[in-house]
């Protein structure tokens, strides 16, 4: 019998731990919509609240704690929610005088958003960073869950947005993207990257070694792409401008008008998509102009090339109603209800795009210029010289996708994710195989999985030898969460450690393996 060993107590572990999965699986999430008489409107508005997994020597430790941010630290003491997020715009307190009134609305004229970073864990150096979507990040201690301190991009390069998606290579340097929008001169997508030996602390963090590799100006000075993760390959940096976009200027007025952020978002059916192919060493960007009809991205699945063609694997819409979905009042309808009110909403669907990188001009118009044989992703010349590209399906029905991130920029076959239905809540791991086109799940009644995290082997020779890590939340107060351990190849559950405590719905993180063993 093994045990795991939490803050408050100890709980039982089943099945057996492979004796090489050394280290800690990091998760982050919203976790506490409520603060005195105050609530959050949005799922992604709740106080970041990261926990871990260790495994050591056959035993885990569980741990969870607040992100201590300035937002966090702000709310409680005032013990009412007083700084605005993506979803829920707050006002000032009814009982300040008008003076205090006026300067609160002086203040967010050009907002200064919330350092609530509850989307990912992610790395820049050595060290280890919340992240969200703005321009704050929070240094974490990834062992104690300590809150280091508050770094803002601004102060090392000229973005006000960045995602929480980051890239690694093999020599462990991060590649990142953010935005541009105000007081950096013409508006631009920017591109850049952190080596991996960048080390730092408070007054000195990771983000002072930055290297911007170029920038790319807005297709439309006023509605840039919104984009939440990019593609990446061996040379290649794929960047989608898709028709989802963010309208500066209700963002700017978004207080006074008494609308959240959220709003400010929208999806333009009509438009194109325009891909951007950036060179990874010299930062300039393919001359010629591919594109695609509207959807909208949030997770990029996987990218590489392959025979002169750059592949890459996302998960698409066709509208942009998937962040309505995640509102309380949505979430906390029945199945059956959610079902029928949401049943118009796109399913998420997992595509395959190949753009040519040796573009022949004398071929003919309206002929594929994609030459693999194993997808169905069509590049056609048009008149302009322009290359419109349309979509292999893989799969349908699964978001948050992971991968053996060994084979991150190179082909691969197999990638791992949560199958979804009509409902904000996941009810089942999925592995699909892109080769047969076919899929295995693991499944749990009244149980809803978090995004899976593979950790390979480490005398791997196939690239799904390893096991997929996922923490499970049931809505039955007769359920315990848990930790489910799946062998990665069979898809077979080896492993379950059943926590005796409240855990929460997380969204994304990562494993850091144990450098002492």
């Amino acid at each position: 019998t093994l045990y795991i060993y939490i803050l408050n107590g100890l709980f039982f572990l089943s099945g057996s731990i492979p004796p090489w999965l050394q280290g800690t699986l990091l998760r982050n999430g919203p976790g506490l919509f409520s603060v005195g008489n105050t609530s959050y409107k949005h799922w992604f508005d709740g106080m970041a609240l990261i926990h871990s997994f260790t495994f050591k020597d056959g035993d885990v430790f569980y741990r969870s704690k607040f992100l201590n941010s300035e937002t966090y630290k702000k709310n409680i003491a005032a013990n009412r929610i007083i700084v605005s997020e993506f979803g829920t715009m707050v006002y000032p307190d009814p009982c300040k005088n008008i003076f205090s009134k006026a300067f609160s609305y002086l203040m967010n004229a050009i907002p200064d958003f919330t350092d609530n970073n509850l989307i990912n864990i992610i790395r820049y150096g050595e060290d280890y960073y919340a992240s969200s979507e703005v321009n704050y990040i929070n240094q974490i201690d990834p062992l104690t869950l300590e809150t280091l301190g508050r770094t803002n991009y601004r102060n090392h390069i000229a973005i006000n947005l960045a995602t929480a998606h980051p890239h690694y290579d093999e020599e462990g340097t991060t590649y990142n993207m953010g935005t541009a929008i105000m007081n950096f001169g013409r508006p631009k997508y920017v591109i850049f990257k952190v080596p991996t030996n960048a080390t730092g602390n408070k007054r000195n963090p990771a983000l002072r070694n930055v290297e911007q590799i170029c920038s790319i100006p807005f297709r439309s000075t006023l509605y840039p792409s919104y984009f939440h993760s990019f593609g990446m390959t061996e040379n290649y940096i794929i960047f989608v401008e898709q028709a989802f976009k963010l309208d500066i200027l209700k963002l700017a007025t978004a207080y006074f008008r008494d609308v959240n952020w959220g709003s400010c978002l929208k999806f333009d059916k009509d438009d194109i998509t325009l891909i951007h192919l950036v060179n990874r060493k010299t930062g300039k960007t393919a001359s010629t102009k591919y594109y695609a009809d509207a959807f909208v991205v949030f997770h990029h699945i996987n990218a590489y090339e392959e025979d002169g063609h750059v592949v890459f694997d996302l998960i698409t819409y066709q509208d942009s109603n998937l962040y309505d979905m995640f509102y309380i009042h949505n979430m906390k309808q029945d199945v059956d209800k959610f079902i029928e009110t949401n049943k118009d909403f796109s399913r998420p669907t997992c595509q395959r795009f190949v753009l040519p990188l040796i573009i022949d001009k004398e071929a003919p118009l309206d002929t594929n210029l994609v030459k693999l044989q194993d997808t169905t992703a069509t590049a056609v010349l048009k008149q302009d010289g322009s290359i419109y590209c349309t979509p292999d399906t893989i799969f349908e029905g699964l978001e948050l996708p992971g991968i053996n991130y060994k084979f991150n920029s190179k082909k691969y076959r197999y990638f791992y994710g949560t199958r979804v239905d009509w409902s904000p809540y996941p009810s089942k791991i999925a592995k699909v195989d892109i080769a047969t086109r076919t899929h295995q799940v693991w499944i749990e009644e009244e149980c809803y999985p978090s995004e899976p995290v593979f950790v390979a082997s480490p005398d791997a020779v196939e690239e799904d030898e390893g096991v997929i890590l996922s923490s499970v939340v049931s809505f039955n107060p007769q359920k315990p969460p848990f930790l489910v351990v799946l062998d990665a190849k069979s898809f077979k559950e080896i492993a379950r450690a059943t926590i005796d405590t409240a855990i929460h719905m997380d969204l994304h993180g990562l494993f850091i393996h144990d450098k002492s063993t």
